[in-house]
This record gives structure tokens, sequence and C-alpha cells, in this order.
């Protein structure tokens, strides 16, 4: 979006998706690792969880922290290459990152705080190929993103909350409840119409709508036919969370390439 509202050449978005991409592979690794180091005594009660290397003692947390350390390293090693208002956006995130394993054990919202470190990027992707953020758009994509979290991430925590229950911990899924459907819509609404709203302040043409459009028929699907109570059919629908999201995308890098395509032309 960013590349789009810039006209920027075919490279940046290449060069940044790149680099992302990377990212946000190793910066979520890392976020499983911090995980699993907090919650080893909880994933050894915990049947879907007991065989992660830590719980079962295949690694113990000093080597955990020091595997973390190389995490971090080349989490470092990737925001280095952005410019330097964007490393200091990302280094900002980090305290959050931290945060969000131990928040199950005082709020019943961690999603909301998995929602704020997930949807960083829709920050400082912005700033990466503009050297500055443009709040007007990255704002309402950005809670946009944190809305379209609580929603993926409570299906998720269905799937564990009688385990929830048993060891002490704290999730949406159990705080929502039976009104869990009612609330995922008014969130999944929300998205959409925040993302929507990130368009038209940057000026985006029918893909990208087209794009939200189907991912918003996708997160209605969704939430009508997900069954809270069963483990399959939470993790169905916590997948096409996903697919959802890769909707939204692949409607602005339509969009992208109609604006690039537009552009070359008129340079020929």
């Amino acid at each position: 979006m960013a590349s789009y509202a810039a006209q920027a050449p075919v490279t940046a978005p290449l060069t940044y998706i790149s680099l992302f991409g990377l990212g946000a592979l190793i910066m979520r690794s890392a976020g499983c690792t911090i995980n699993d180091m907090a919650d080893k005594d909880f994933d050894k009660a915990v049947d879907r969880t007991k065989d992660r290397p830590i719980a079962r003692g295949d690694l113990t947390r000093r080597q955990a922290f020091g595997f973390l350390g190389l995490q971090l390293t080349g989490g470092l090693a990737v925001l280095t290459q952005l410019n330097w208002y964007s490393i200091l956006l990302g280094a900002s995130s980090l305290p959050i990152v931290s945060l969000y394993p131990f928040m199950k054990r005082f709020t019943y919202w961690p999603q909301a705080v998995l929602g704020l470190a997930f949807n960083w990027g829709a920050l400082l992707g912005w700033s990466a190929v503009a050297g500055t953020l443009d709040l007007g758009v990255a704002l309402p994509l950005y809670a946009g993103g944190f809305c379209w979290t609580i929603v993926y991430d409570t299906i998720y925590a269905h799937q564990d909350k009688a385990d929830d229950v048993k060891v002490g911990v704290r999730s949406t899924a159990l705080l929502f409840g039976e009104h869990t459907r009612t609330v995922l819509s008014a969130f999944s609404a929300s998205s959409v119409s925040l993302i929507t709203l990130a368009g038209y302040m940057n000026a985006q043409s029918l893909p990208f709508y087209a794009g939200v459009g189907v991912a918003a028929a996708q997160l209605a699907r969704i939430v009508y036919k997900t069954d809270f109570n069963s483990r399959p059919s939470c993790w169905k629908g916590f997948v096409g969370c996903g697919i959802a999201g890769a909707w939204i995308w692949a409607g602005a890098l339509a969009d992208y390439g109609l604006m690039i395509s537009g552009v070359q032309a008129t340079l020929w």
C-alpha cells in the first residue's frame, strides 16, 4: 500500500516483502520461544502442548535462551537493513512482544496484546518504504489488523479453553464464552471497516476493495459456521482467517500491479 501511494518501482515491494517475510519468520519464532519458556509447566499439563521441546525436556530453558539470543540477533540484522526511523519504530515493539506470553496469567485479553504486537508491521511496512508514517492510512490498517487478530486468536483459544481453566490461564475465549459468535461478528465487521477506511485514505481502487469484499465474506462464513466447542472446527476456522488476510493482500497486490502498469505505459 505504501508502494502504491508512492508509485514506487517494483523493486521496492519486492525488497521489503523479502525483508519483512524473513523478519516475521524470525521474530514470530522468537515469540514462540519466549512463550514456550514461560509456559513450560502449563504445556506439560495439556495434551495438545505436552510434546513441545521444552515441555518434553528435549531442551532446557538455558538452551532455549541461547537459541532466543540467536533469533533476536537475526531479527536485529534484518531490522538494520531499514532506515533509522523504521529501526527505532521496530525496536519499540520489543516490550510488547516480550510481555505477551505472560499476559494470560493476568488478563482475559492476551489476544489484545498479541494484536498489538503482530500488527506492528502495518506501521513498520509504511515507514520502511516512505521513511515516515502516514497515520491516516497506517493507523486504521493497524487497528483493522488488531481486530482481525482478536477474531482468529479467539477461535484458536477455543481449542484450549477446558485446559486453560484446568491450569489457570485466561483468554478471550473464556471471557466471551457463549457470546463468542456475536462478539467476533462485531470484531470482524470492525476489521473490514477499518481496512476499507485505510484503503480509502490511500486512494486505492477497485481491486483492493474486491479483495476486502471477499475477505469479509470469508470472515462472515467462518464466524457463522465454526463450532466453538469442537477443536477440529476451531482449527479450520483459524486457518480460514488466514485465507481472509490473503485475499486482502491479493487485492492490494493487484491494485499496485495495475498502478505500476499504468505508470510504465505512461513512461513508454
